[in-house]
């Protein structure tokens, strides 16, 4: 595979330049005005089949739009747009720290609040592919403690569980809650386990979002690799797509060193929360992040089986909001579905949207609490027949 992928790339490069020959920056005086105009990963692809001619089309487009709703009106973060991996426009603003005025740039790892999610159901994926669980394997037969014995993996990773959110126990447990501990996974499962929390419904009677899910989904993949899950999503996802940037938070180490989130000049406080992981604190950046979805294409990467069931939407209402395995979607009549997540953790809101008709990979990455993020949206009526004229997508996390 990896000598295919080295004759792929030098035949590219043959063919298509390695650096962008559009200011493709929304200031031509920043960085990614020589941004790689080419994102690869280590699998083999389809190469691009548009010319110059679309690239200076639709980064103008993007240009007109991104300055009026984004970077006009005090985006702060990372904003990517991506065909096949190739860059039609990128920028970034604002600061990774704001008393030091460490501003931004294309290597800044951001907190990517739950699309997070995306990676846990990934690596969830993967462990399925090398078939050391399944999808439909009750969750009890992994972790003995859960104290729910009809809910399987499926139902965490695509909110039809029924579990209560982690952020309700406290009204829940009353006495039996310590306002001020810093919660971990493992916490999280132990007073499910030693309360037995009211759930809000059977499983697959109904979707709730809820990131309790995806607190126990970690701990499934710690549990079958015997690897704390900041090194598993790294051997099982970021490592394989080369994403260099890419983390998952540790709350006892990195405090320091991370990029944060602001309202205003002030920075986000920590919270009893922040430490947990799998509904959150992967970072990363907009480049990463396209790496990862030209991953989707790839057969090779996941089965396109697994692909499919990642995919489709778990509610039987169609043409509406619905949701698969780690990700959002949006259903229309005329057969046009849009793949996305959103997050909101602190002042990071963040928005990840895939076109898998049209191999477009739309990302936005803020930290400053603004919700500009989420109008990305509406980028998508630019490649093709989304009607995305009144949508919004969901931003309550």
């Amino acid at each position: 595979m990896k000598t295919l992928y080295i004759f792929t790339t030098l035949l590219l490069g043959l063919f298509w330049p390695s650096k962008s020959i559009y200011p493709i920056s929304a200031d031509p005086g920043r960085d990614s005005l020589h941004a790689p105009l080419r994102i690869q990963i280590p699998f083999v692809l389809p190469p691009p089949t548009f010319d110059d001619e679309f690239v200076c089309q639709k980064r103008n487009i993007i240009h007109q739009y991104y300055k009026k709703h984004m970077a006009n009106v005090g985006f702060s973060g990372g904003f990517i747009v991506a065909k096949n991996g190739v860059v039609l426009y990128e920028d970034y603003q604002g600061f990774s720290d704001m008393g030091k005025q460490q501003a931004i740039n294309s290597k800044t790892a951001l907190h990517l609040a739950s699309i997070s999610k995306v990676f846990t159901a990934t690596a969830v994926l993967r462990l399925v592919q090398s078939q050391k669980i399944t999808l439909d394997q009750a969750v009890v037969d992994i972790l003995p403690e859960f104290p729910y014995a009809d809910i399987t993996v499926r139902q965490l990773l695509n909110h039809r569980s029924g579990l209560p959110q982690y952020s309700s126990f406290s009204a829940c447990l009353k006495r039996n809650w310590n306002r001020k501990k810093t919660l971990t996974n493992q916490d999280i499962l132990q007073l499910l386990s030693n309360h037995k929390i009211r759930r809000a419904f059977l499983p697959d009677q109904a979707f709730r979002y809820c990131n309790t899910n995806y607190v126990i989904a970690a701990l499934i993949v710690e549990k079958i690799t015997q690897q704390p899950f900041p090194e598993a999503l790294k051997q099982l996802v970021f490592d394989p797509l080369e994403m260099k940037q890419t983390f998952v938070f540790d709350y006892h180490c990195q405090r320091d060193s991370v990029s944060r989130s602001f309202r205003g000049k002030r920075a986000f406080g920590w919270d009893q929360f922040d430490a947990l992981y799998g509904d959150k604190n992967v970072y990363s950046t907009p480049r990463d992040l396209v790496k990862y979805d030209l991953a989707t294409y790839s057969p090779e990467f996941i089965s396109a089986e697994l692909w499919e069931e990642a995919f489709k939407g778990y509610s039987p209402n169609r043409w509406q909001k619905n949701y698969g395995l780690g990700i959002r979607m949006h259903e229309w009549p005329n057969g046009q579905k849009l793949h996305y997540h959103n997050g909101w953790w602190h002042g990071s809101k963040t928005s990840y949207l895939s076109l898998k008709k049209d191999s477009v990979s739309i990302i936005a990455l803020g930290n400053n609490n603004s919700n500009r993020p989420y109008l990305t949206l509406k980028l998508a009526g630019f490649f093709g027949d989304y009607p995305v004229g009144s949508e919004k997508l969901d931003i309550i996390e």
